[in-house]
């Protein structure tokens, strides 16, 4: 693990990701992997032989493919809220993504329109090239985790950070709650406390409309960076905050 527990080279690394041609080099090389070409060729077979989309949704090799790809891994191993998630109309402020706390079924739903379409979402070369590109980007990012503790976090933040809905949309995405949570220093207790007293926690140290300004995006990203090299050294990192043109006191936001 390279420069774990070292902020200036944890804030460096996520720096280095912007360089010409860096992510597309990584991502050329990762789709040379055969694991990739095979999870992709088991969903591919295993959707033309489903007879319908809810047998498809139990099958691992189809589960598996798009809870990763979609961005929600531990939906792999919940065949049975897949189908109830995933096959009834997001649109529908009664249906179970317009309630679950985890707003990323809902997106996911929403990009496939499963309810819609059927086992031919799947089918369509399509969504397929979309998915083969969501598995590649998810294996990139865990890459990117496991040589700079917090990295592919960070990556994630930046690419989806615009897209939340209100604090409730922060607190709904554990990626984005992570990165937020612990770049503004709130402490990991405040998940005890009901989701209205969270998001009035949030709203107290983050005007959630800045997440539409890649600057402030990035600053975000890059104070979380500092926090979990913080967590790795187990001591301060107020000269690394300096440095990166971060206050010690962390950033406000509000406007």
């Amino acid at each position: 693990m390279i420069g774990a527990g070292d902020p200036g080279a944890a804030v460096a690394a996520f720096r280095r990701i912007d360089r010409a041609g860096e992510e597309a080099r990584a991502l050329a090389r990762l789709a040379r992997e055969p694991q990739q070409a095979r999870a992709l060729e088991q969903f591919r077979r295993a959707v033309e032989r489903a007879p319908d989309i809810r047998a498809a949704l139990r099958d691992p090799r189809v589960l598996s493919v798009l809870a990763v790809a979609t961005g929600i891994p531990d939906a792999a191993g919940q065949p049975g809220l897949a189908q109830r998630a995933l096959l009834e109309d997001p649109s529908n402020p009664d249906s179970l993504v317009n309630r679950l706390p985890d707003r990323r079924w809902k997106a996911a739903a929403e990009s496939l329109r499963l309810d819609q379409r059927g086992i031919e979402a799947l089918r369509d070369p399509k969504v397929q090239e979309r998915l083969a590109d969501g598995l590649l980007r998810a294996r990139w990012r865990e890459e990117l985790e496991a040589t700079q503790p917090g990295l592919g976090d960070a990556v994630l933040f930046r690419e989806s950070a615009a897209k939340a809905d209100g604090p409730y949309g922060v607190l709904g995405n554990p990626v984005l709650r992570r990165v937020v949570t612990a770049a503004l220093g709130i402490p990991p207790q405040l998940a005890i406390q009901s989701v209205e007293a969270q998001a009035r926690a949030l709203t107290a140290r983050l005007d959630v409309a800045k997440l539409q300004d890649p600057k402030e995006v990035q600053r975000l990203a890059e104070r979380y960076l500092i926090a979990r090299a913080r967590e790795e050294q187990g001591g301060g990192a107020g000269n690394a905050l300096a440095q990166f043109g971060i206050p010690p006191g962390g950033l406000r936001l509000r406007v």
